[in-house]
């Protein structure tokens, strides 16, 4: 496993995820000391794991505790989470640059087509102001791929973004609005437009700038205001390397590379498949050299086809940056 064929990964069938994920259990088992570690605590005996359920899943407060990897290496990027100046952030070491961009460029892709098909256009204030953001990476790298010279970020200049958008929505160009929660609604707040040929994605966050607004008010808002028929959202963190979309509503949908579960918030060991709501766990195979196994503080609803809700988060966890509203 040491040798795998990471971008074999995401030309993944969605029926070959789970023996893909039980041979990565194995390798991370051998290769990850904190996970094996986790692991034997619980007295799991890999040989007697056959099933995704079976898998153990590493909390993610070890992202902020410990350093997750598989083996030594000199990591290529290291991504820390927004938080505050009270929390301790989490720090994910990643390998290889090039399998978090395979794994963010096959997922949007997926979902959207080309990234050359889109001007992209970045409204990420606080995150800009940081370093070590994997969303700005993300998107800086789309920028890029996009070929589009118009493409780029924008920090606080509404009055250009504006008649940007309306430069590009003349031409009828398809165009990609990505921007944290209380950016766009900022933006919102501003300039009533009609956006026609462009996706508007809210990323989550309102890290304390605005009073926090349910996922349902702030789509309706937005709509109102930017005259969109749906609010695209982007469901991701600093300790994963793949994403899951919504076309709107609020309703996420992942990658073949990419599953959730939900665990019961009472008994963390009694997890589900589809048709339960609990806490999110994650399962990403992009995660190959970190923990492609992990229990999120987040509260979601899943439902038989694999997508899912996300309802809010834990009240013992820490406030993270980046943490999705309460529905």
């Amino acid at each position: 496993m040491s040798g795998i064929n990471t971008a074999a990964l995401f030309t993944l069938q969605e029926q070959d995820m789970e023996a893909a994920a039980l041979e990565l259990f194995q390798y991370q088992y051998r290769e990850n000391d904190i996970y094996r570690a986790y692991t034997d605590a619980l007295h799991r005996k890999p040989s007697e794991i056959r099933s995704l359920l079976q898998i153990p899943f590493l909390p993610i407060q070890f992202f902020k505790t410990h350093t997750v990897t598989c083996g030594s290496f000199t990591p290529e990027l290291v991504f820390e989470s927004s938080g505050t100046t009270q929390t301790i952030n989490s720090r994910h070491l990643v390998k290889e640059a090039a399998v978090y961009e395979q794994s963010f460029l096959a997922g949007f892709e997926r979902f959207y087509g080309p990234v050359s098909d889109f001007v992209v256009l970045g409204l990420l204030p606080s995150y800009l102001e940081r370093q070590h953001s994997s969303l700005v990476y993300m998107v800086q790298d789309m920028v890029k791929r996009s070929g589009h010279a118009e493409s780029g970020f924008y920090l606080y200049e509404h009055d250009k973004l504006a008649a940007h958008l309306q430069e590009l929505e003349a031409r009828q160009q398809k165009t990609l609005l990505i921007g944290v929660t209380f950016g766009l609604l900022d933006f919102a707040e501003r300039y009533n437009l009609q956006l026609e040929n462009t996706i508007v994605m809210e990323t989550g966050g309102m890290k304390g700038r605005r009073e926090e607004w349910t996922r349902q008010q702030v789509h309706t808002y937005l709509k109102e205001r930017l005259g969109c028929k749906h609010i695209h959202a982007e469901y991701g963190m600093t300790e994963l390397l793949s994403q899951a979309y919504s076309y709107g509503d609020g309703l996420f949908t992942t990658p073949p590379w990419m599953k959730i579960l939900v665990r019961d918030e009472n008994d963390p060991f009694q997890l589900s498949t589809a048709n339960a709501s609990g806490v999110i766990n994650v399962v990403d195979l992009a995660n190959v050299y970190s923990c492609a196994f992990i229990a999120t503080d987040d509260i979601g609803k899943l439902r038989a086809d694999g997508s899912f809700e996300v309802l809010g988060r834990l009240d013992n966890s820490a406030l993270r940056g980046c943490s999705l509203m309460v529905s």
